[in-house]
C-alpha cells in the first residue's frame, strides 16, 4: 500500500465499488457505514429469501484480505465528526445513498401502527441475522391485517415478508395499474401467487385510527392524459372513497437523499432539488476538492448495478487525484 488513505462513507453497492478499485491500485480505503454488515441495502433493506446475507459476508472477508480497512456500527455526524474526517483522509467518497423515507402527505400518517418500508425490513433482517437490537425495532405481523402502500420493489419486499411472517392478510395499495408497476413485473407476480391482494388504481388520502392505525381510506383512479415523461397521470374519481380495515400500515412510498449539506455545512457541496449531491461527471467531484460522490447519492434511488459502476468510475478518477496530490500538483486538478 502506498501512503495515502480514502475515506469511503458507505458501504453499500457503490462504496464498495469504489474500495474494489482502490486497494487494487494501491490505496488504502477505509470504509465507514452505519450498519453493522457491509452491503447497504443488499444486505438489510433486501430480504433474506432473495438474497443470502452469506454473500456479503464472505464479500466483506475477501475485501478486508485485500486490504480494505471497515468501520462498522458508526455513523458520520453522530459518532465522528464529519469535519474532522475531511482533515485526515487525502480524498473522500460520498456513497450514502437514499435512506430518507417519502411522506405521503396525508392526515393520520403519525399514528401507531404506520411504519416506514425500511425500518420494517431492516429490524427483520436484524432479527434473523441475530444483530444485538432493541426488541421494539422488529415488526412482527404474525396474524395480522396489512396493508402496504407503494408499487415499488421495496413494496414488493413488503409484502413478501409480511406474508413469510404469516401475517393473516397483505394487501397492496398502488395508484396506478398492474402493466404501471415500477417494480420488477415478477416480483408482482410472485407476490400474487404467494397470496399476495393488489388494489390497484387506488391511492390513499388518510389513515384512520382512534389512539393506534386501524384502517386505510383510499379512492378510486383513472388514469388521464400522458405528462412530459409519457406515463399517464393518476386523476381521482370523485365520490369513490372507499375503506381497507388495516392493523398495520407499512408506507413503501419511495426515497429522498439524506441532508448532506446540513452534516457537512460546507457552501461548496451543492445538491439539486431533489436533495442529489452535484458533481462533474467528468472528474466525479462534488464542489469540495477532493470530496467525490457516485450512487443513488447522486442519481437518486437506482438499480444497484449502476452503484457499483458509478464507485468505480469514481474511484479511477479519485486515484488520478490522489496521484496528483503526490506529485504536488493542484489538488483541485481531476
Amino acid at each position: 500500500m502506498t501512503r495515502i488513505q480514502n475515506l469511503i462513507i458507505g458501504a453499500g453497492p457503490a462504496g464498495l465499488g469504489c474500495a474494489d478499485i482502490l486497494v487494487r491500485n494501491g490505496v488504502q480505503p477505509v470504509v465507514f457505514d452505519r450498519y453493522p454488515e457491509i452491503g447497504g441495502l443488499l444486505t438489510f433493506g433486501i430480504p433474506q429469501f432473495k438474497l443470502e446475507k452469506q454473500v456479503m459476508q464472505r464479500r466483506r472477508e475477501v475485501f478486508e484480505e485485500m486490504g480494505v480497512e471497515f468501520r462498522l456500527n458508526t455513523e458520520i455526524g453522530l459518532d465522528i465528526d464529519a469535519d474532522d474526517l475531511l482533515d485526515e483522509f487525502d480524498a473522500v467518497f460520498l456513497g450514502m445513498g437514499t435512506y430518507t423515507a417519502m411522506e405521503g402527505g396525508f392526515e393520520g400518517e403519525q399514528l401507531p401502527g404506520v411504519y416506514k418500508a425500511l425500518d420494517y425490513l431492516i429490524g427483520n433482517v436484524n432479527e434473523k441475522m441475530g444483530y444485538s437490537q432493541p426488541e421494539e425495532n422488529f415488526i412482527d405481523l404474525k396474524g395480522k391485517t396489512v396493508v402496504v402502500l407503494g408499487g415499488g420493489d421495496t413494496a414488493m419486499d413488503c409484502v413478501r415478508t409480511a406474508i413469510r411472517q404469516d401475517a393473516k392478510s397483505v394487501t397492496c395499495l398502488y395508484r396506478r395499474d398492474k402493466a404501471n408497476m415500477p417494480g420488477s413485473q415478477r416480483e408482482v407476480q410472485n407476490a400474487e401467487e404467494e397470496g399476495v391482494t393488489f388494489q390497484w388504481l387506488s391511492s390513499p388520502h388518510a389513515l384512520l385510527g382512534d389512539g393506534t392505525v386501524n384502517a386505510v381510506r383510499a379512492q378510486r383512479i383513472h388514469l388521464g392524459q400522458p405528462d412530459d415523461t409519457g406515463r399517464q397521470v393518476p386523476e381521482t374519481i370523485d365520490n369513490s372513497d372507499f375503506d381497507l380495515s388495516a392493523d398495520l400500515v407499512i408506507k413503501a412510498l419511495g426515497f429522498d437523499p439524506e441532508d448532506l449539506p446540513s452534516l457537512f455545512a460546507q457552501d461548496a457541496l451543492k445538491v439539486s432539488r431533489w436533495g442529489t449531491v452535484q458533481i462533474d461527471w467528468k472528474s466525479m467531484m462534488t464542489g469540495m476538492p477532493g470530496v467525490f460522490a457516485a450512487g443513488d447519492i447522486v442519481r437518486g434511488a437506482s438499480l444497484v448495478v449502476w452503484g457499483i459502476r458509478d464507485g468505480r468510475d469514481a474511484a479511477e478518477q479519485m486515484h488520478n487525484f490522489m496521484e496528483a496530490a503526490l506529485r504536488g500538483e493542484d489538488r483541485a486538478a481531476s
